[in-house]
């Protein structure tokens, strides 16, 4: 059974977010929603009405050609045209759980009423929700300026019939057919409305919140690794301290070291015998990098939270001033550095993963060479990190930002545009490889393990170990290690840590 959820127009939290849909939520609007809403489209209807008086979108053309006017007998055709010219995407089909998160991330931008589109049309998009639909979106296309105007415009046609939506298992299909087996009939677009859809930053946003949802997994996986891989290399723990840590007292750093700390804690291996005096840097530094990479990932869980929680389009329609005003809501730029950072931070985390990985694979500290007994006749883990470091180096062209770039576009009247969208798009790739490459890392430290027998880690991290080991027992034989690492990430992407 489905659960509700009423949007009353107050601020939602990522947590909120990923709640609604990973509950399959039904959404309904508040009351005080449907007024605010109203309240605007009343107010732009009068406004549209007053003779000589143009507003960008409204009854004018768009981008350089703000300054033609339209007629009023036009006013509807000018929507239906904007949609269809605008739906201009390319490249690979946005996954269907990041369609699901523009569709409701546009509902919640519509509900202050400062769109000025009607309570119908966001009931639609509700009904859309409500339903399981994703409009089919492509991930080029979008300049992060002007709204993500490319991915916005395929997912307005379907509101006219038009267009097309993608299923959960990733087939696409018409959009009036899909809407017919539905039940659901679509809509003919009224003043503004077009442009209030397409005029916006919820796909750039959609991707963003989607990444920071798996970037609190990949930061704890992260330092689960990191544990695992320090007790297979009989570590020093003196570098987690909490005295060292307050000397230099940022927030990810002190964190980081106390999860260390309480992953490490009743670890039979850690507490036997004596310690290097000093750790390679992949070990004895965690807490300075998987620390910092955690304060980028509160930083950016701020900005996507606000962005989130915003208005983004253009015009913007204040009912209570009875004011028509134009503005750059529109541009993603507080997205598009906050995800080419994010994609930094990221990366690291995978970076120094790899490092551990070879320094496992390297025959010090009592492990055999490669974690095989019969190194020469058996390779063992050796291309292992061979993987890991090809994915790295993947994820270092993956980080080049796409802030730094702009390309006017309109004839020059868009002249600075933020990238925003391929910023944030590009990290859905680098999450999934950050993601493959701590899971090597897992694979390898657990059968660096199993060289420390009889004494074992952590009682928490054993009980991950024996979960683990009826999935992917330990093999003193080479084998295969593609489908090794293919079921490692399956476990750790369920890992409650």
């Amino acid at each position: 059974m489905h659960t509700q959820f009423e949007i009353t127009g107050g601020p939602l939290s990522l947590k909120d977010i990923s709640q609604i849909c990973s509950n399959k939520s039904q959404i309904i609007l508040s009351p005080s929603c449907s007024e605010c809403i109203q309240r605007g489209r009343d107010f732009l209807e009068r406004a549209i009405q007053e003779k000589d008086k143009n507003f960008y979108g409204i009854n004018t053309g768009f981008g350089s050609l703000y300054n033609v006017s339209i007629s009023p007998d036009a006013i509807e055709r000018l929507q239906l045209n904007l949609i269809r010219s605008h739906a201009a995407g390319a490249g690979p089909l946005v996954p269907y759980e990041i369609s699901r998160l523009v569709l409701l991330l546009k509902i919640l931008s519509f509900c202050p009423g400062n769109s000025g589109v009607r309570v119908v049309l966001v009931e639609k998009l509700i009904e859309y929700f409500n339903a399981g639909l994703a409009p089919a979106m492509y991930q080029f296309g979008s300049l992060g300026a002007s709204g993500d105007l490319a991915p916005l415009a395929h997912l307005a046609l379907t509101l006219v019939g038009e267009g097309e939506f993608v299923t959960e298992d990733g087939i696409v299909v018409p959009a009036g057919k899909h809407l017919d087996t539905h039940s659901i009939s679509p809509l003919t677009l009224k003043a503004k409305e077009g442009l209030a859809l397409i005029n916006g930053t919820q796909f750039s946003t959609a991707y963003a919140v989607w990444a920071l949802g798996k970037s609190h997994h990949l930061y704890d996986l992260a330092n689960v690794c990191a544990t695992l891989s320090l007790d297979a290399f009989t570590g020093n723990p003196e570098p987690f301290d909490a005295r060292i840590h307050q000397l230099r007292p940022h927030a990810g750093q002190i964190h980081t070291a106390s999860e260390i700390l309480r992953l490490l804690k009743g670890s039979e291996i850690s507490a036997e015998g004596e310690k290097q005096l000093q750790d390679p840097y992949a070990f004895r530094c965690v807490p300075q990098v998987h620390g910092t990479s955690w304060d980028v990932i509160g930083h950016c869980l701020k900005v996507i939270e606000t962005e989130v929680n915003s208005v983004t389009d253009n015009p913007l329609i204040f009912p209570e001033s009875e004011d028509i005003l134009s503005g750059g809501n529109f541009h993603g730029q507080p997205i598009a550095l906050a995800m080419d950072y994010l994609a930094l931070a990221l990366a690291e985390l995978g970076s120094i993963s790899e490092r551990r990985t070879y320094q496992l694979l390297c025959g010090h500290r009592g492990l055999p060479e490669y974690l095989t007994l019969a190194a020469g006749v058996q390779s063992g883990f050796m291309i292992a990190q061979y993987t890991a470091a090809s994915i790295v180096n993947r994820n270092k062209m993956l980080c080049t930002p796409a802030s730094i770039d702009s390309i006017p576009s309109s004839k020059g009247q868009e002249d600075h545009v933020s990238m925003s969208a391929n910023a944030a798009s590009k990290l859905y790739e680098l999450c999934d490889n950050a993601h493959t490459i701590l899971s090597i890392e897992f694979l390898t430290a657990m059968r660096a393990l199993d060289f420390r027998k009889p004494e074992k880690t952590s009682p928490q991290l054993e009980l991950i170990r024996e979960a683990f080991r009826k999935i992917v027992p330990a093999n003193d034989d080479d084998q295969a290690l593609q489908p090794l690492i293919k079921k490692t990430r399956e476990y750790t992407a369920t890992l409650k840590i």
